[in-house]
């Protein structure tokens, strides 16, 4: 009997590990970083701004053709990617409340700002020969498909890359909550941020030259010293679940691909 029961443990342990830290039967590549981490599926999650270019509004195709060729390089190494887009190139819910708009109908329209980005990705990512699939928290069904999450972790599987758009679909959560939650669903090792610089600084390195980069840093010393990775209720939800947050530059060509192959300048923000 004690033999059996063990059997027993041993294999809901084995189903509960597949299930968190779930590897494609199709993937046969490990990525290691240099500190030794492998990732076979994770989320990358970018600003709105980060689509403008050198432009003060809006999309600039060469910028998201390049972000696309980025992570066209991390798929072709065998990584499944998820990805959350921002919308503050067009429409930022904050800025909309201060200027008197109603919050909720604000946030709304900052969530149809993500689609919009996460369409243009798209485009450029099947420009690239990647199959792409936009998946909107809020119903359209005639650009996006609804989120149904075993249908996207299907798609991940398939080798397609998932852009989720329209944040959680409820206002007052910003897209890196949005980013986290769907990282946490769909059992990505981590979330990759990209951002302008190459790390998490302990002040502001564009306008401190002296500023210093953490090579790691705790969810606590983020929150406490209000680092700016991303808000607080993002870094609370990966802090309560383990998922680290790897802040690299998405400027510096092959940023992205470098990390995963344990080159690179980045910062990991953990437990």
């Amino acid at each position: 009997m004690p033999f059996e029961r063990l059997n027993i443990a041993r294999l809901l342990g084995i189903l509960h590990h597949t299930h968190t830290n779930h590897i494609s039967e199709h993937n046969m590549t490990d990525l290691t970083t240099a500190d030794g981490t492998t990732f076979n599926r994770v989320m990358l999650k970018i600003s709105g701004e980060a689509l403008m270019g050198d432009q003060g509004f809006g999309l600039h195709p060469p910028t998201v053709e390049r972000i696309a060729r980025e992570v066209k390089t991390v798929h072709d190494m065998g990584v499944e990617i998820c990805m959350v887009i921002g919308g503050g190139n067009i429409f930022r819910g904050l800025q909309g409340s201060a200027q008197g708009m109603e919050r909720t109908t604000a946030d709304y329209m900052g969530m149809l700002a993500t689609v919009m980005n996460a369409l243009a990705m798209q485009s450029a990512l099947e420009g690239q020969n990647i199959h792409t699939r936009v998946i909107s928290a809020i119903t359209m069904n005639e650009v996006a498909e609804p989120y149904i999450r075993r249908r996207a972790v299907r798609h991940l599987e398939k080798k397609r890359v998932c852009i989720f758009a329209a944040g959680t679909g409820n206002p007052y959560f910003t897209t890196d909550t949005a980013a986290t939650l769907r990282a946490n669903e769909m059992a990505c090792e981590a979330i990759f941020k990209g951002t302008k610089v190459d790390g998490v600084y302990d002040k502001d390195p564009v306008k401190h030259p002296d500023a210093k980069r953490y090579d790691t840093v705790s969810f606590d010393e983020v929150l406490q010293k209000h680092l700016g990775v991303m808000d607080a209720s993002a870094i609370a939800l990966a802090r309560d679940n383990n998922l680290p947050i790897i802040v690299f530059s998405l400027d510096e060509p092959g940023g992205f691909k470098g990390i995963l192959a344990g080159e690179g300048t980045y910062t990991r923000v953990q437990g």
